[in-house]
């Protein structure tokens, strides 16, 4: 017997697009069980205002705002600094397909040293390829500030990978 509140759109949307949400997530959160409780979050929250949402045309977009500013609140709450597990060993070099794990989980720990706000305006822009505009909607915050948080960002993981960029550049392309 279902509510009076079902929203079959609701649960295609979130069939749809729930492991793109969790990639997003991961990225600028770290870690895949944070990832899934923060798109969870999100996701109550968008199935409450569901009416809404889907009348505006674009639910999508309501649920990254939601992902980014839950993120940011958790982040100022400090709700996840500590210990992590991982299961990839730093010194280990592995080739192709899980050489491209490794480079991976490089990336995410060089995406982690940065701060929370510069994090996620990197994650939007170039993982999930939203422009500075669209960015700024979702961060809540003008497109100068997308602009210094990305350069900054950028200017910071340039300084922090040169002295382990080599143990990830090919040997043939360095010559």
């Amino acid at each position: 017997m279902g509510s009076s509140r079902d929203y079959p759109d609701f649960d295609s949307f979130v069939v749809a697009r729930q492991q793109a949400l969790l990639r997003a997530a991961y990225l600028m959160v770290g870690d895949a069980g944070l990832a899934e409780d923060l798109v969870q979050e999100a996701l109550v929250k968008t199935y409450a205002a569901w009416p809404r949402v889907r009348t505006r045309g674009n639910p999508e977009a309501y649920v990254r705002r939601a992902i980014t500013t839950t993120a940011l609140s958790w982040f100022r709450r400090k709700r996840w600094y500590g210990e992590r597990p991982t299961g990839v060993v730093p010194e280990q070099q592995l080739g192709d397909h899980a050489g491209r794990v490794t480079d991976g989980a490089w990336l995410a720990a060089r995406l982690d040293e940065l701060p929370p706000r510069q994090r996620i305006a990197v994650v939007l822009r170039f993982y999930e390829d939203l422009t500075e505009a669209q960015t700024a909607e979702v961060m809540g915050c003008a497109v100068g500030t997308v602009k210094s948080q990305v350069s900054a960002a950028l200017t910071k993981l340039r300084v922090s990978t040169l002295p382990d960029l080599s143990d990830h550049l090919d040997p043939a392309v360095t010559r």
